[in-house]
């Protein structure tokens, strides 16, 4: 299974994965699901999740030149803001899709890739976008300013409590880290190395892209901190007399 977080704030966005892979309890394995891209005008982050080979597929597909551009641009560059690169993701999964569909259905499986696309181009202001399997999207807004996918009940409580659109890129960052710990606290199928990447408006690269496993200094502390601090404020609440 998989975690993927994406946080739009004002001043940018923050984007979290794992990377593990689970295809039973004896075939446990690590594969990115952090993608980036990135040029003078523009910076782009893909999470995805799902079936590996699917998602695998799709993102070969925009690496691929675009037709007939002289530079040998990838296909994900061919778009003049982040609605059109939301699409190009979108037709993507289509294409894996119209080769693959039919032929998983056969075997018993359902086509099963989505992404989360962030990111911003210049001209605009940074997007945030999830791309379901089906090629269509949908994209953040001021009441709901992030998408998670894959085991997302875990860490959910976290950012519906702490984030909004007004809230700094550390905080963001942090309340990323602690959603994702909560996660792999309570499910063994999301684990470590993880990826980070920080996005600061209109800078058009990436601020921060780091890989994060349980030995990461401030991971330790943050795993530590928090635990004993939901602790600490569980006992301080009254207990019910009933």
């Amino acid at each position: 299974m998989t975690y993927c977080v994406g946080l739009l704030v004002d001043t940018g966005l923050v984007l979290l994965s794992d990377s593990r892979t689970n295809a039973g309890v004896d075939q446990v394995n690590t594969f990115r699901k952090m993608t980036t891209f990135q040029r003078p005008d523009r910076v782009l982050v893909l999470l995805s999740a799902g079936n590996l080979a699917i998602t695998q597929a799709v993102v070969n597909l925009l690496r691929e030149p675009v037709d007939g551009a002289a530079d040998g641009a990838p296909r994900i560059f061919g778009a003049a803001n982040m609605f059109g690169v939301a699409r190009i993701v979108g037709d993507a999964l289509r294409e894996v899709h119209a080769r693959d569909g039919l032929h998983l259905k056969e075997q018993g499986h359902e086509f099963n890739g989505t992404f989360i696309l962030g990111g911003q181009i210049r001209g605009e202001e940074p997007r945030l976008f999830h791309v379901y399997s089906a090629g269509n999207f949908v994209e953040s807004s001021i009441d709901t300013p992030y998408f998670q996918m894959g085991e997302s009940k875990y860490g959910k409580p976290i950012i519906d409590r702490v984030i909004t659109r007004s809230s700094s890129l550390a905080q963001a960052a942090k309340c990323a880290l602690v959603s994702m710990d909560s996660t792999i606290r309570s499910n063994l199928s999301v684990g470590p190395p993880l990826d980070l990447a920080v996005i600061r408006r209109d800078e058009f690269r990436l601020a921060t892209h780091k890989s994060i496993d349980l030995e990461n200094d401030y991971f330790r502390m943050i795993r530590s901190r928090w635990g004993e601090a939901l602790k600490e404020v569980f006992s301080e609440l009254p207990d019910p007399q009933w």
